[in-house]
């Protein structure tokens, strides 16, 4: 990369204005102050919704920022950024939330996008870029000299970035500079290091901290808390959107056929298109060829290499399980590593394995070196004292943490959340996964359980794993957090996210009117567990008991999984409850969380109740998706109108 930066294009300020939108993309130039208050959250299902992402290469340059939403309108159209002849985008707090997709960094600099200026960036969005070649920046002083046309030097844009990740951005990105590091085979270390955490041995660390050091180039004899390291990576895995880019990466770097590490622990999962015959805007939109062009570059991998997979069922919509559900039901254990295409990827932190997302390129260079890169995180422990209320689960406890102002201002970006207290400790570990599965939403690097007997259990008894736990698998007594939050659980209530972000929380008793759903959906990784099919039975089974069954005008999708849940379901005998409740059963996959499948809204007047993660514009269609519990989703389905059990026993019982 060049030694100095000098503006030769325009500036594009993401305004929350669409009049202002609209006279940039016009040809007016603006300034900080004239552009007026900038958007905060964007997110990356709005640089690129997934009805973009059919290619991986520089025609990803037609559509950044199609979907991004402005007052009540998406003003950026097809080709604006590129016809436009913009260079720096210019944006608000926690820029780039949401999706691990380096499709939408590769969008913008297909574009001409070359620096992103934001008041903070979401972890896996900047990483993204850094592996890529543009540039970030928090600094808006360094804009106002480019704007001024000074050229400034590189050095300016590397304050405040490990030494590792300087070293990435000088080298052009991830994959430049992993052609003349060292990659030495991955060992993990044995626990004689445990309580070296930098200069003194027996300093008290956090259970991650363990992890990582046990995980380290052997070339990094200790690590402090914000160095930029690699680690030894237990499993790696893509989906099906991002196996044939990770390949294509490769393969310009490594030649084809590439070697591998480790090809037995690397995996590739068929979840994300599995359902795209059946989604509305793929159908409508002529977008089936180029689904089946991603599922070409899914399969060829896994068919050339003797890699792991899980691919589609036989005869029947859906797949055999969605990633993160399977890697706990059949992979992650304690103490491991495992790095993932998606940002739900800390799912099996809830197993005490230290799990996170990356972009495309990361996964392609571990692939072949069997390293994944990170900074070192801090962690903020989660305390969750006392017993929660019954009809509360853990999608409440998340709710009520993301509509926290430090959360919601981006203060947890990039840390380790650690969960603990009396009310995690009581959890079942797929309620732990929804703890887990949504620290991407908190904006976190991971989420952590520390392992227990319930972990042990689960373990054998889902997967027939004998497991013994060992003494270092836990935080020591005195390790250092960035801080501490204790909530009560006995004061949380049924919580909801009001449409466009998950941190639109409220209680759902405070909900002042009224709202109608057209849509009820209850799945997804965070959503499509067994305990999740417990509480959707447990409210189904009321119903049907006392004659309510979802009403006219009002349709609920439970889709599962994984075929490990529905087995669970029939053997159950829930599936019988599911069909007199008037439920529309779907098979595993993560369809209309995607937008790539039934559950998707099919315009913007339609109203879901949703137990996804996430509800950026765009993320389940054009409609607006209020987030719940499976509990609330259920009863909101019998209902025809957003209610938790407890109210909707209350009315009708």
């Amino acid at each position: 990369m060049s030694d100095t930066i000098r503006l030769d294009g325009r500036v594009l300020y993401l305004s929350q204005d669409p009049a202002v939108i609209d006279a940039q993309l016009a040809g007016e130039n603006f300034t900080r102050a004239t552009a007026g208050p900038l958007r905060e959250n964007v997110s990356t299902d709005e640089i690129t919704p997934v009805t973009v992402m059919l290619t991986y290469d520089e025609r990803l340059g037609q559509y950044p920022y199609v979907g991004f939403k402005a007052g009540e309108r998406m003003p950026i159209g097809r080709n604006a950024v590129k016809d436009g002849g913009f260079q720096i985008t210019v944006a608000g707090k926690r820029y780039g939330k949401g999706s691990s997709r380096e499709s939408s960094p590769l969008a913008e600099l297909s574009a001409g996008i070359r620096l992103i200026v934001a008041e903070s960036f979401e972890r896996i969005y900047q990483q993204n870029c850094d592996n890529i070649g543009i540039l970030t920046t928090t600094d808006f002083s360094v804009l106002d000299r480019l704007v001024a046309g000074e050229t400034v030097p590189i050095d300016e844009f590397l304050k405040g970035r490990d030494a590792l990740t300087q070293q990435i951005i000088r080298s052009g990105g991830l994959l430049a500079y992993s052609k003349f590091a060292e990659w030495p085979a991955p060992c993990v270390r044995d626990a004689a290091g445990d309580g070296a955490q930098g200069a003194e041995v027996g300093e008290p660390k956090t259970l991650v901290e363990k992890i990582i050091d046990r995980h380290l180039h052997p070339d990094i004899a200790s690590a402090q808390r914000g160095d930029g390291v690699f680690i030894a990576a237990d499993w790696r895995f893509s989906h099906d959107y991002f196996t044939g880019m990770c390949a294509h990466l490769m393969h310009r770097a490594f030649g084809k056929p590439a070697p591998l590490h480790a090809a037995d622990h690397i995996i590739a999962f068929q979840d994300h298109l599995v359902l795209a015959p059946q989604s509305i805007p793929h159908v409508r939109d002529g977008l089936l060829p180029g689904v089946a062009n991603l599922m070409e570059g899914h399969t060829s991998f896994s068919r050339d290499y003797p890699v792991r997979s899980h691919g589609a069922l036989d005869g029947v919509p859906g797949s055999e399980g969605i990633c993160h559900a399977l890697m706990a039901e059949q992979y992650a254990l304690p103490g491991q590593v495992a790095c993932g295409t998606d940002s739900h990827t800390p799912h099996s932190g809830a197993l005490g394995c230290l799990a996170f997302g990356a972009g495309a390129t990361e996964i392609a260079n571990s692939w072949v070196t069997g390293y994944v890169r990170c900074k070192v995180p801090e962690t903020l422990r989660i305390e969750v004292d006392g017993s929660l209320r019954e009809g509360v689960t853990a999608k409440d406890v998340v709710l009520h943490l993301l509509q926290m102002d430090a959360i919601r201002s981006g203060g947890a970006i990039g840390l380790v959340f650690e969960y603990g207290g009396a009310a995690v400790r009581a959890m079942s570990i797929d309620e732990r996964a929804t703890l887990t599965n949504m620290v991407a939403e908190l904006g976190g690097f991971t989420g952590i359980v520390e392992p227990d007997e319930r972990t042990v259990a689960f373990l054998k008894e889902r997967r027939g794993v004998d497991f013994a736990l060992e003494s270092w698998m836990k935080s020591d007594a005195g390790a250092v957090y960035r801080d501490t939050i204790r909530i009560d659980a006995g004061a949380i209530e049924p919580m909801l996210a009001r449409p466009g972000d998950p941190g639109n929380g409220v209680p759902a008793p405070q909900l002042e009117q009224d709202v109608a759903i057209d849509i009820a959906y209850g799945g997804s990784c965070t959503a499509g567990k067994r305990e999740d099919f417990d509480f959707y039975h447990e409210v189904l089974r009321w119903g049907v008991e006392r004659g309510i069954r979802v009403p006219e005008g009002t349709r609920l999708y439970l889709q599962f999984g994984t075929m490990a849940v529905r087995e669970y379901c029939e053997a159950q005998g829930y599936l019988p409850v599911f069909e007199r409740a008037g439920v529309t059963i779907v098979m595993p996959g993560c369809g209309s969380c995607a937008n790539c499948g039934p559950g998707q809204s099919a315009d913007a007047d339609q109203v879901t109740i949703s137990a996804i993660n996430r509800n950026f514009p765009g993320r389940s269609g054009p409609g607006n998706v209020w987030l719940a519990s499976p509990y609330t989703v259920a009863a909101s389905a019998l209902a025809g109108k957003i209610m938790t059990f407890e109210q909707l026993k209350r009315t009708r019982g």
